[in-house]
């Protein structure tokens, strides 16, 4: 009798799918540390190298950095390991560094060197120092400059709202409808009870008293900036007062505590001149919410309420309030797309350079699909692109000349991440010239002003022992021995980025 055609089959016991057998399946592996890292490492935690103070936490995270920052620059096997600072060194000579004055004897010979050559070794050749605007970018916006400047992407509109909305899932229509339900209820308190509405006022009018007592302690900036109120008609203001605190609203606003129009362009020139001549950061700001808030009630949307939110973003990115700048920025994308005039081209910049500070590309790739051909044919938005391929192409030296040539109030954000991007120039310029280079090459390639501020800033990263005088006066500065010191301090400053108000 022949035997049956069939093929056993063990029996399933799970719903975990099979492994695969595959050759193709990528297998993590093991990271091979040469043995000069080993040694190093070991040695970092010998008896005989340990300090008081100094934690192993401490130790720890300071020996992740360093190797870390050498295996992602690439100079993981050409660092001299046996002669290498120890972490608990490095720990405890910022310590010294930061509890006693800033600089050392030997910083001190070398910024008397300095003060004494200044004359000799000047950095004119820079082709001026770097400029920036101050209040008058206030007086920019004339009627004649809103006619004449160039529409809001004209031509490609991509990345719109309704582009993005997808359908939504059972669960994301659950919690939008709690999200309504919620909005109502908030709502129904000015609506359904009047009691509610008289306790609201009651309280409002109690911090009043409170602050008529106290004076003008104008510190709202680090409030919530004014959003839009609930949805109704608008409110007619009737208000003369041309100076008003901001506080956020709690209920629907009297007409007689709102400006109109005609008194809120007088408000305006009222706090330019305030602003020019007493250059309170916190009363401005706080006058300034106080107007958009106004204006926000009113819906009134026209040419000059994009002056206010123009002028209150450049006095924001002055003082390095972007949390305030944000607010301005994302209310002056959609006042633009109505084509109300104001400077579209110059905001724009801002904002590649703000994204280029926060590293962030994904914002930055559709910041540069929006820009049609009218955006790169402005100044400030095909500087900001420059600069943007200079970084991109590690083309340091056109960066920085860049750098001092920054039209408008770029320069204010370009300060927020140009000590981030000279440790990268650094690093390179370890890596390319050896053994030593002049203090004044330095100072000119990474756009310093003087030779001080140079020694400074290199001091300040872990270069204060490699400073060399030669028999003509002569400072180099040992880029040999320089590399992982500089190598480290760009792989912690590219670690993380403190943005604020984030658009």
């Amino acid at each position: 009798m022949a035997a049956p055609a069939m093929t056993s089959v063990a029996t399933r016991r799970s719903f975990n799918p099979p492994p695969s057998n595959s050759p193709n399946t990528p297998r993590q592996q093991k990271v091979d540390w040469p043995d000069p890292v080993r040694a190093f490492v070991q040695r970092s935690f010998a008896d005989e190298n340990a300090i008081k103070g100094v934690t192993g936490d401490e130790m720890k995270a300071r020996l992740k950095d360093i190797i870390n920052g050498a295996a992602q620059s690439g100079a993981l096997h050409n660092i001299d390991w046996s002669s290498h600072e120890l972490p608990q060194q490095t720990i405890l000579r910022e310590r010294q560094r930061r509890s006693t004055a800033p600089t050392s004897e030997k910083h001190d010979q070398i910024m008397s060197t300095l003060q004494l050559n200044d004359a000799s070794h000047s950095t004119d050749s820079q082709g001026g120092k770097k400029r920036k605007s101050t209040e008058a970018e206030l007086d920019r916006q004339d009627p004649e400059d809103r006619a004449q400047s160039l529409p809001w992407r004209t031509g490609n509109p991509v990345n719109v709202f309704e582009s993005r909305v997808t359908y939504q899932s059972p669960a994301q229509a659950k919690k939008i409808g709690k999200r309504q339900r919620k909005a109502n209820d908030e709502t129904s308190l000015f609506t359904d009870t009047s009691k509610s509405i008289n306790d609201l006022e009651k309280r409002r009018m109690r911090f009043e008293d409170s602050n008529a007592r106290t004076g003008h302690a104008y510190s709202s900036q680090r409030e919530r900036s004014p959003t839009p109120f609930a949805p109704g008609r608008p409110v007619m203001g009737t208000s003369q007062d041309l100076e008003k605190r901001y506080f956020r609203l709690t209920a629907p606003p009297k007409p007689d505590t709102v400006r109109p129009l005609s008194i809120l362009r007088r408000t305006l020139d009222h706090l330019k001149k305030k602003w020019r001549h007493e250059n309170d950061y916190g009363y401005i700001c706080d006058q300034f919410k106080s107007m958009r808030q106004d204006l926000t009630v009113q819906h009134i949307k026209n040419d000059f309420t994009v002056n206010v939110y123009e002028i209150h973003a450049r006095i924001a990115l002055e003082k390095g309030d972007l949390g305030e700048y944000n607010q301005c920025q994302t209310q002056l994308r959609a006042l633009y797309k109505q084509n109300l005039g104001g400077h579209p081209g110059e905001f724009m910049a801002y904002r590649i350079l703000y994204f280029i500070y926060t590293c962030n590309r994904t914002d930055m790739n559709a910041a540069l699909a929006d820009l049609t051909q009218a955006d790169h044919k402005e100044p400030a938005v095909k500087h900001a692109l420059q600069a943007r391929s200079a970084l991109a192409l590690g083309n340091y030296h056109r960066f920085f000349r860049l750098y001092l040539t920054t039209p408008n109030m770029g320069a204010y954000l370009m300060d927020m991440f140009i000590g981030r991007e000279r440790l990268a120039a650094m690093a390179q310029i370890c890596r390319l010239y050896k053994p030593d280079v002049p203090l004044q090459f330095l100072t000119e390639e990474l756009a310093f002003d003087e030779n001080e501020q140079c020694c400074s800033f290199l001091c300040d990263h872990g270069g204060e022992h490699l400073f060399e005088r030669r028999e003509d006066g002569r400072i180099d500065f040992a880029t040999s021995k320089a590399s992982n010191v500089f190598d480290v301090a760009k792989a912690a400053a590219f670690r993380s980025v403190d943005i604020k108000g984030q658009i």
